[in-house]
């Protein structure tokens, strides 16, 4: 499945109603370590099944960042049932971010 591009407009449909896990990738065009986790992120979207890969530009959709405290980027966020249920800050490995989305 392809990363899904997120905006304010489109968050609560395709993250909060998902019906499904949804990772976040809060992130920034200038930021380097987010650029370094791009192609993670890319992998992640192709191999999980049943989790949706979402990549939200927080300098185009601040809204969104401030209301989950996303305070340093690249700052990962999975969701189940609508709910936070995992957050991870930073580059880390594919591993870290698939055990947050199991």
């Amino acid at each position: 499945m392809a990363v899904v591009k997120l905006t304010t407009e489109n968050f609560d449909q395709e993250v909060l109603q998902a019906g499904q896990t949804v990772l976040v990738d809060f992130y920034a065009d200038w930021c380097g370590p987010c650029k370094m986790m791009g192609p993670v992120v890319e992998e992640l979207a192709g191999e999980e099944t049943g989790v949706k890969v979402c990549k939200i530009n927080i300098d185009e959709e601040m809204a969104v960042a401030q209301k989950y405290g996303v305070m340093s980027i690249p700052t990962f966020i999975a969701f189940k049932n609508g709910e936070v249920a995992g957050k991870q800050i930073g580059a880390v490995p594919k591993s870290k971010l698939q055990e947050m989305i199991r």
